[in-house]
């Protein structure tokens, strides 16, 4: 699993839309102007126990963020938008992502909406992270979503959601060396298509993420969501097709299955998934509870155990960053906060 691969080249003209002087933009798009700030900060207290290392305890931030939405009607039916999110990372008091530190920008995108369907550009949550690993992307913690094979948002991407079609939608997009590199040290382009069909509470969804590189890697996957009452279901599939044989991340035919399940009583959530990841993690099982204080303060707390390493990193967030402290799995044991604003 990987979050961002480069910082994004669009920040510069969203964050020149931004500096334009409030009067401008009230003549040049009126009343129709829609302008949001917003922040959600995200901190838990673990206890982990990585494999082959010390145990040690410590706060790790859990994808703090602050960002700003804009919109404005162009036409009749045709509306502008644009979006620029900044990771804060709580637990070292910087502008990073708490995963991989090199990344200070979440989101930077530009985009129209028309009857036609979406058409954006810039770094965002991709097609096939939306229709296939987000289903099961549901805890609190900084362990979210890691059981999963591809990369939640990418750099210099174009990407289009066509309008719901009677339950029936499609996405697309492509990504200027998003994919994995080349024996060369290139890198190469990434293509991924995604087709979901909604009825009732029932989603189902097919994708296919073309990650190409030296073993010529591709990600398929299916997914499921499923709502009774109180009981959210959620479930995946992902297989890959390649050209390496050797074990590892990658390899040719390795797959992902997880199941998901959240139950909601009153101000709290329970939730659970399993997972089988190959390469990546191994056997997965993630605990969590929930509870609402209110519409902006939630307390969480969660246990999360891998057999193989993926998320549990041998250091504490302070002592260095998880991508440089990468373990052989192990368990946690975490408490937080999130206030959103």
């Amino acid at each position: 699993m990987l979050r961002s691969n480069s910082r994004p080249t669009l920040v510069a003209a969203v964050a020149a839309a931004l500096s334009l002087p409030a009067p401008l933009l009230a003549d040049t798009f009126g009343d129709s102007l829609d302008f949001d700030l917003y922040s959600s900060l995200r901190l838990h207290y673990e206890s982990v126990n990585p494999d082959g290392a010390d145990r040690y305890g410590g706060f790790r931030d859990a994808y703090s963020r602050i960002g700003f939405t804009a919109s404005a009607t162009l036409d009749e039916g045709v509306s502008a938008f644009a979006q620029l999110e900044i990771p804060l990372d709580l637990a070292n008091g910087a502008v990073q992502d708490p995963f991989d530190n090199d990344e200070d920008i979440r989101v930077a995108r530009l985009g129209l909406n028309s009857s036609l369907g979406t058409l954006l550009y810039g770094q965002d949550w991709m097609p096939y992270y939306n229709a296939i690993a987000y289903p099961v992307d549901m805890f609190s913690s900084y362990y979210s979503g890691f059981a999963t094979f591809t990369a939640f948002r990418l750099n210099e991407s174009l990407i289009y959601y066509s309008p719901d079609m009677n339950g029936f939608s499609l996405g697309a997009s492509y990504s200027r060396a998003g994919g994995y590199g080349k024996a060369d040290g290139g890198s190469d382009d990434r293509y991924q298509l995604t087709a979901s069909y909604r009825w009732g509470e029932t989603t189902l969804a097919a994708g296919i993420d073309e990650v190409g590189g030296s073993e010529n890697w591709r990600f398929y996957g299916a997914s499921l969501m499923h709502t009774i009452d109180n009981l959210y279901i959620g479930a995946k599939l992902e297989y890959i097709d390649s050209e390496q044989q050797a074990a590892g991340f990658g390899r040719d035919g390795d797959t992902v299955v997880n199941l998901y399940a959240g139950y909601t009583v009153g101000k709290n959530t329970f939730k659970g998934m399993i997972a089988e990841v190959d390469g990546y993690g191994g056997s997965v099982f993630h605990l969590g509870v929930d509870h609402d204080l209110s519409d902006y303060l939630t307390l969480f707390a969660e246990y999360y155990n891998e057999s193989e390493g993926a998320a549990i990193p041998t250091r504490k967030a302070r002592d260095g960053a998880p991508l440089d402290a990468f373990g052989g799995g192990g368990d946690a044991f975490l408490a937080g906060v999130r206030m959103s604003f």
